[in-house]
């Protein structure tokens, strides 16, 4: 059972946050806890991309971000993964600077602390060396940079099936169990070599 926080920031991609919150409440059965924090941006940019505010409706506890009383504020809770999706490039170079200046950045600087798993979704393009240099410091401290960078071997047809190949990764990572399209294992190949 897995014990997961969830830092939504405020870069353009809701989609990508609300995929990543069906899927965990989809399997539940393997989730002890899941703790969610969103930026202001992040609620903003929700409505404003999906047209809704159903981020609040999802079956987790929702923490303010400033609310430092949050359990995953401290290791000793025994949160084991964190991840941020989608991740702005001003959230990544605080993270790498080590500034907890929110709950989502202290349960960041914890996750990092404690040497547990950290995913970061950054959406952004194109980088900078300023954001590539911000991403090889959390790299070398444990982070996982999982690029919101979808695939297309699995056809598609919808915006949310599309994000779903980024998020079905991110949760791979963090070992959660799900089906999914991966690569070589239908009997139907994408593309017949001659």
């Amino acid at each position: 059972m897995k014990k997961i926080v969830v830092g939504i920031g405020g870069a353009s991609g809701s989609i990508y946050a609300k995929v990543l919150l069906d899927r965990l409440a989809q399997h539940q059965d393997q989730l002890d806890a899941v703790g969610v924090v969103m930026s202001k941006n992040a609620k903003f940019n929700w409505e404003y991309e999906l047209g809704n505010t159903n981020y609040n409706k999802y079956p987790f506890d929702f923490y303010d971000k400033n609310d430092y009383m949050a359990p995953f504020a401290s290791g000793s809770a025994r949160y084991n993964h964190m991840i941020i999706c989608p991740c702005s490039m001003g959230q990544l170079g605080r993270f790498a600077a080590g500034i907890s200046d929110n709950l989502i950045s202290r349960a960041v600087d914890v996750i990092l602390k404690e040497r547990r798993q950290l995913v970061l979704v950054p959406r952004d393009t194109p980088l900078s060396m300023i954001h590539l240099k911000n991403m090889q410091i959390l790299t070398e401290v444990g982070a996982i940079i999982c690029p919101a960078s979808p695939s297309f071997y699995s056809h598609p047809k919808t915006f949310e099936e599309l994000a779903a190949t980024v998020i079905d990764r991110v949760l791979d990572l963090v070992g959660i169990e799900l089906k999914t399209y991966r690569w070589s294992e239908t009997s139907e190949h994408p593309i017949k070599l001659s």
